[in-house]
């Protein structure tokens, strides 16, 4: 609702409006940003402490660094999003260390859950944000933010001024649509 014609008035309501942006995990340029995957990878050290306490997250609970890594990069910073996936990855996983093959099938399970929610003409706006990394204020758009088709990133920059960027899940950049649509902006 941050979003629609109405964010005055919420504004009147509810005084100041908190949007939840995502835990940047990658910055604008596609680099890493250390600090956003510390934290995700925290949240997992801290989720998984509840079981298995005594057990290193990178090497006991998942077979490498990488494969930690892609987890963290592949939930582009949305808890619940990263949550999931360790679900689906964990029940895929007979005994530890969680698999890299173990979380591509959690991945890939995820990604075919968002392939249905893009109608075939949102290609195109999701790969012109993949581009332009910003949104158009439109229906369209607030749709795919609010399927998480497309994930909100904020920061403060050196001015204090409060920075905004969007992105494509990265979970929807692998899909072949959203590949075709991309090139054909390029």
């Amino acid at each position: 609702m941050a979003y629609s014609n109405r964010a005055i008035d919420l504004r009147d309501i509810y005084d100041d409006m908190q949007v939840l942006p995502m835990i940047m995990v990658q910055q604008k340029s596609g680099d890493i940003y250390q600090p956003g995957m510390d934290k995700v990878t925290e949240i997992i050290e801290k989720r998984v402490r509840q079981c298995v306490p005594n057990r290193a997250v990178d090497g006991e609970i998942f077979d490498s660094k990488a494969t930690l890594e892609r987890l963290c990069l592949m939930s582009g910073g949305h808890v619940r999003n990263l949550l999931l996936l360790i679900q689906d990855a964990i029940s895929r996983t007979e005994t530890l260390p969680i698999s890299a093959k173990a979380v591509q099938r959690a991945i890939t399970e995820a990604r075919d859950t968002y392939r249905p929610t893009v109608e075939n003409y949102q290609w195109e706006i999701l790969a012109l944000v993949a581009k332009t990394k910003r949104i158009r204020n439109e229906d369209d758009c607030r749709n795919l933010l609010f399927n998480r088709c497309l994930l909100e990133y904020r920061y403060f920059d050196d001015e204090g001024e409060i920075q905004c960027w969007f992105d494509v899940n990265p979970l929807i950049k692998e899909i072949q649509e959203f590949k075709e649509a991309l090139a054909q902006i390029k």
